[in-house]
């Protein structure tokens, strides 16, 4: 049976020069309406998770969250999802320093902007304490104590060494995007992800 991660599989086929159909045929198998993009997995993650927590599954409500591998890829997306492909509703969220990637794609109203990045944003959010305890309950303590006893990591604030840490090895920086989701209270949400989920 088709879902969202065939559909995915299709879009990043048409995006990367493939043929539309498969994407076509599934947009409309699936009830597919509105599209996010997302720089990376780690914003999939961390948006689902979010969603989840607040009882929607965004999914069978037909929004398609896309991990477009990069910000330099939005153009392509932009034009397989948006008016001249499929002609979705199109929302993105971004770093700051992404940003003028995303407003040659899309309306203003339609972004929404990370200072930083998300990761920078959810520590904020929680409180460095808060996200060492995080570490620890991921089974983590003794990675994140050499991590921090890094001649490198000195000159970092607090906050800035476990946004380094998260993004150090494959597959963490998606795994705390749901777990620091996962931890925040309802009115701690940072206002770029709580701004995104509103919106759809």
């Amino acid at each position: 049976m088709a879902d969202m991660r065939t559909f995915h599989e299709a879009i990043d086929g048409w995006a990367a020069g493939g043929p539309g159909g498969p994407a076509r045929e599934l947009a409309a198998r699936l009830g597919v309406r509105a599209a996010v993009l997302l720089e990376g997995r780690s914003d999939v993650a961390a948006l689902d998770a979010l969603a989840a927590a607040r009882g929607r599954d965004l999914a069978a409500e037909g929004i398609c969250a896309v991990s477009m591998g990069g910000a330099t890829n939005v153009g392509h997306y932009t034009r397989v999802l948006g008016p001249e492909g499929l002609g979705l509703r199109l929302t993105g969220l971004c770093d700051e320093r992404e940003r003028p990637h995303y407003a040659r794609c899309l309306d203003e109203r339609d972004l929404f902007v990370c200072v930083a990045d998300l990761e920078d944003e959810l520590i904020r959010a929680l409180g460095v304490p808060r996200v060492r305890e995080l570490a620890e309950r991921e089974g983590e303590s003794r990675a994140l104590r050499t991590f921090l006893n890094q001649p490198a990591q000195q000159d970092r604030t607090p906050r800035q060494q476990l946004r380094r840490f998260i993004g150090t090895r494959s597959g963490r920086k998606i795994r705390y995007g749901r777990v620091l989701v996962e931890a925040l209270p309802p009115a701690e949400t940072p206002a770029p992800l709580a701004a995104l989920l509103a919106a759809l």
